[in-house]
């Protein structure tokens, strides 16, 4: 039988910070209910929050759900390039006309 609405698992836990993983919808939810006012309010919360309450209520896909988790979770993080990690795709060909 198929579970539904907030009894839904993720295909994949979430992992938090803290070492605990998210593992059904109703433990996502509860997650951001918990947070601190402030960071409640923020808007990639609140689109996580709207993710959840769609996926749960709509049957849709969990991975949106988690997509917008993830989004909230990882608000704060900056991401940088690394330019050593920079290569060209092409290698050091040599043109037929070089050769």
């Amino acid at each position: 039988m198929r579970r539904s609405g907030c009894s839904r698992q993720f295909e994949d836990p979430i992992s938090l910070p803290d070492g605990r993983q998210l593992t059904t919808l109703k433990q996502a939810a509860e997650y951001i209910i918990a947070l601190p006012k402030t960071e409640h309010d923020a808007p990639e919360w609140q689109a996580a929050m709207e993710a959840l309450i769609l996926v749960a209520e709509g049957g849709g896909p969990t991975m949106l759900a988690r997509i917008g988790f993830m989004r909230g979770l990882n608000r704060n993080v900056e991401r940088v390039f690394d330019s050593s990690r920079r290569g060209t795709h092409w290698g050091k060909r040599k043109l037929k006309r070089d050769q």
